[in-house]
C-alpha cells in the first residue's frame, strides 16, 4: 500500500456521508501507480468539488505522496451505479 493511496482514502472518507462506501483501490504498472476511487454517486460530487478544484487538490496531494516514494502517481474517480 503506498502513501499516494493513503492520502486518497482518507481525504474520500473525510468528504463523503458514506464513508463506508468509500472504496480505493491501487495497480502498479512500469513504475507508475494508478489509484481508482470509487464512491457513492452523490459523495462523488463532493470530491470532484466545483470546476474540479478538490480533485485536482487531492492529486496534487496523491502526488506529493507518490513523490516520497519516487514514482509517478494517476488518480481516477469511478462513481458507483
Amino acid at each position: 500500500m503506498s502513501r499516494a493511496r493513503d492520502v486518497v482514502e482518507v481525504v474520500a472518507r473525510t468528504l463523503a456521508d458514506k464513508p463506508d462506501a468509500v472504496r480505493v483501490t491501487e495497480r502498479d504498472a512500469k513504475g507508475q501507480i494508478f489509484v481508482e476511487l470509487s464512491m457513492a454517486p452523490g459523495d462523488l460530487g463532493r470530491v470532484i468539488g466545483r470546476q474540479g478544484r478538490t480533485a485536482a487538490a487531492v492529486r496534487t496531494l496523491a502526488n506529493l505522496g507518490g513523490e516520497l516514494d519516487g514514482r509517478k502517481v494517476t488518480v481516477d474517480f469511478r462513481d458507483d451505479d
